[in-house]
């Protein structure tokens, strides 16, 4: 039916980012949708970013993805997390039109050059000389490709679950992957079961708000794109009500009835994002749980009731919301449910997302284990620049923990793996003062720009704003203010007066101070600076030494990095590794020391005989030559 480099099995988050790479990068993509209205769904929060996920959207943007930008098109409301902690944990969040966001996604995949999209369901994987080289759908048409990208989200055998209702579906009542679900295990690919949830939407005429607590978006909202400095204004509320005992009284005498707990679920669920009879059952102490009722859009009176989800059936669904102040009247539209779905072991994959024992197989998002839009962006991202840069015969495209949130997340499933559906979180990163939201660009654009992804106007934006926080620090450096005039300044601002004039640089690096409040004791001719730059020239400034001592450990965790694993270590034979080292590394097949000594199960021992093992090795050779 057709030729095409790169074919992509799925129109998720992960899909289209994996779609919109291959193509921008120059080579003929097919991209392969269930539902051409599916596109870019949002069937669970629909929201982009927040915690850790913000820093994934920022650095998904640098490198020339488009969830950032999309979401600047179609946001209801933006607010930045964490604002009273250090900027390494600044998130920025946006409640998203998730009908505008499908919309303004589909456009640009409909105007992309190379890229063709197609209504239809992919059954089978075509592997010749065990090669991935094409897709067969259901109607029988067969297509070819160098490269194949498996995108599939929560479709794959997607099975539903509410009460002791259950029935096959992929999520929001559209219809599962059943077929290539059991071609997958035929090829000999090991596959498991995760789980997730998603609650009620509601009808928001029928809330009383005056009950619940209004959540407002910053103003000016920020934008998520490197490409926007304004996005204009937000365009509507959230709101704030709590659980009560007599919501946790009808949850606990139902518990029989929750397909959790009633054993029909045999798939893991997420730990960060319990359903709500997991979380009364798991935390009895407490009195009551947060919720939060969003808009779903602006053309639409759905409202999404996040912190509750439930796999509970609908009359109970029913009983329990109308406990919550401001929802007692609440007409349900779309009852909650929980949705399990088959998964890959992620440790089956390489850190460039191709599968280790069928060249030419990428895979990408919740198939390989992870949870959320921003985690299945990025890894379609990367799945897409690899899947292109393979057919090249060109060396893989991967991130170091040092270098980006995509490659802590994508280092975390292959290196380690997941019992459970991954989420990126700060934590996660060792090195976040320096993986922050507003340096991103300044990390991965460039390198992006390289391999031919990131287009010249982002690239000479980038280097750009380089330019103008360099040169605005250096005149803060140099210009002074007297000391009289530097004092007056200071205590009006809370902080203590100087003893002598100062530099604006000093006077910045106090944490009262702001860049924009300099402007009271500055020149006239200080330059206009966006968001993005003033927000990382402040950084760079107050956490100076800090930034300073963390490029010093990654100067040491580098010389692990370095120390390279041959591909042709034969892990079985190495005298003095515990059983379960063997194992491990005869099944991650890590790069170099610092990977394997991350991989669980591996100990510290174990790294040492490794490190014998390599210098041994490297003696022999010499000798040998």
């Amino acid at each position: 039916m057709g030729d095409y480099d790169i074919i992509v099995i799925g129109s998720g988050h992960a899909g289209c980012e994996a779609a919109l790479a291959a193509a921008r990068m120059g080579h003929k993509t097919l991209m392969f949708s269930m539902n051409l209205e599916s596109i870019a769904m949002m069937p669970c929060n629909p929201s982009i970013g927040g915690t850790g996920k913000g820093h994934l959207v920022r650095e998904i943007d640098a490198l020339g993805g488009e969830m950032g930008v999309n979401i600047d098109k179609s946001f209801i409301q933006v607010r930045m997390l964490n604002t009273a902690k250090g900027p390494a944990v600044h998130s920025l969040r946006a409640q998203a039109d998730k009908n505008l966001y499908h919309i303004e996604m589909k456009k640009t995949l409909e105007h992309t050059e190379n890229l063709d999209l197609r209504q239809g369901e992919v059954t089978e994987i075509i592997v010749e000389d065990g090669r991935a080289c094409g897709v067969r759908t259901k109607t029988h048409t067969w297509y070819s490709a160098k490269a194949v990208i498996l995108a599939t989200g929560t479709f794959l055998k997607g099975k539903i679950f509410i009460g002791d209702a259950v029935y096959s579906s992929g999520p929001n009542g559209l219809a599962p992957s059943e077929q290539l679900g059991d071609n997958l295990r035929k090829m000999g690919i090991n596959l498991r079961r995760f789980k997730t949830g998603t609650p009620a939407r509601c009808l928001g005429q029928s809330l009383n708000y005056e009950k619940m607590i209004p959540q407002a978006g910053d103003e000016p909202p920020v934008p998520f794109s490197f490409m926007d400095d304004e996005i204009g204004e937000n365009k509507g509320l959230c709101w704030l009500s709590y659980t009560n005992e007599k919501t946790h009284e009808i949850i606990r005498e139902n518990f029989s009835r929750s397909a959790l707990f009633g054993g029909q679920i045999e798939g893991i669920g997420p730990r960060y994002c319990p359903s709500i009879e997991d979380k009364v059952n798991r935390f009895s102490d407490k009195e009551r749980h947060q919720l939060f009722v969003e808009p779903e859009g602006l053309d639409t009176d759905e409202m999404y009731i996040q912190g509750m989800s439930s796999s509970l059936p609908e009359d109970v669904q029913q009983a329990f919301y109308s406990t919550i102040p401001g929802l007692e009247n609440i007409r349900i539209v779309r009852p909650a449910y929980a949705i399990e779905y088959d998964v890959i072991d992620p440790q089956d994959l390489k850190l460039n997302l191709e599968y280790r024992k069928i060249p030419g197989l990428f895979m990408a998002g919740q198939i390989n284990g992870s949870s959320g839009y921003e985690e299945a962006a990025c890894q379609g991202l990367m799945a897409g620049i690899n899947a292109v840069l393979s057919i090249e015969g060109k060396d893989p495209f991967v991130l170091g923990r040092d270098e980006a949130y995509i490659g802590v997340l994508i280092d975390d499933l292959v290196t380690k793996g997941t019992n459970e559906p991954y989420r990126i979180m700060t934590s996660r990163a060792e090195y976040r003062l320096l993986l922050r939201q507003d340096n991103a660009d300044q990390r991965l654009t460039e390198r992006s720009y390289k391999i031919g992804l990131a287009s010249e106007e982002r690239y000479q934006r980038m280097l750009e704003k380089k330019q103008k926080v360099e040169a605005e620090k250096e005149r803060l450096k140099s210009t002074f203010v007297d000391r009289d005039r530097a004092s007056e300044f200071l205590v009006s601002h809370g902080t203590t007066e100087t003893e002598g004039r100062v530099s604006l640089m000093d006077m910045l690096k106090r944490p009262q101070i702001t860049y924009d409040d300099l402007s009271a004791v500055d020149s006239a001719d200080r330059p206009h600076l966006s968001y993005h730059e003033k927000t990382e020239l402040e950084v760079e400034i107050k956490y100076e030494g800090y930034i300073t001592k963390q490029l010093k450990q990654i100067e040491r965790f580098k010389k692990l990095e370095t120390k390279s694993l041959p591909e042709d270590i034969e892990y079985e034979g190495i005298d003095g590794l515990r059983i379960e080292a063997r194992q491990k590394l005869s099944k991650v097949r890590p790069l170099n020391i610092g990977q394997a000594s991350r991989i669980s199960g591996v100990s510290p021992a174990d790294i040492n005989v490794l490190m014998v093992y390599l210098e041994k090795r490297r003696r022999e050779r010499s000798l040998r030559k």
